[in-house]
């Protein structure tokens, strides 16, 4: 059986992170979803917050399950028992970054990463640009599942 996780701020949830999740569940027996806690940043939604809209988004796929974690990726994926690491990629930029992380945790600790390119429809979508627009009053129904519009509109008119 092979269990990948998919690691991310999941700052918010957006399209372009269920169209990756989506692809790693037909791929992999079972993928684990994991926020990543940052003590350097505060978050625009808390950490248990953006672990529910994860499992409310991804609720229909049976052999994805959600959690968080701290600290290094590698370590996460080493305490699950994942063998794969599961990455996004919307350009270059992402693939140059994203490269040398996957060949330094592939060196730390044996732990594979697989990379899977965005839908080109999706390659523009970012949790930083979608929390931008939001906070502005702009309209993110778009880029974000309708549960995560729902709680961004809720957070910004706090």
């Amino acid at each position: 059986m092979t269990r990948a996780m998919y690691p991310g701020s999941f700052d918010p949830v957006h399209v372009g992170h269920v169209d990756i999740v989506e692809i790693a569940a037909a791929a992999f027996d079972e993928v684990i979803v994991v926020t990543m806690y940052n003590p350097a940043k505060d978050g625009f939604f808390p950490l248990a917050q953006r672990r529910e809209l994860l499992e409310a988004t991804l609720g229909h796929l049976h052999n994805v399950s959600i959690t968080s974690a701290a600290g290094l990726v590698v370590d996460a994926a080493c305490d699950l028992g994942a063998t794969v690491i599961v990455k996004g990629i919307r350009s270059a930029t992402d693939l140059d970054v994203e490269l040398q992380m996957a060949q330094t945790n592939k060196a730390v600790s044996g732990v594979q990463t697989m990379f899977v390119p965005t839908e080109p429809d999706h390659s523009f979508v970012s949790s930083r640009f979608i929390r931008e627009i939001a906070s502005h009053g702009g309209d993110v129904s778009a880029l974000v599942p309708p549960l995560v519009a729902e709680a961004l509109a809720r957070k910004v008119s706090e």
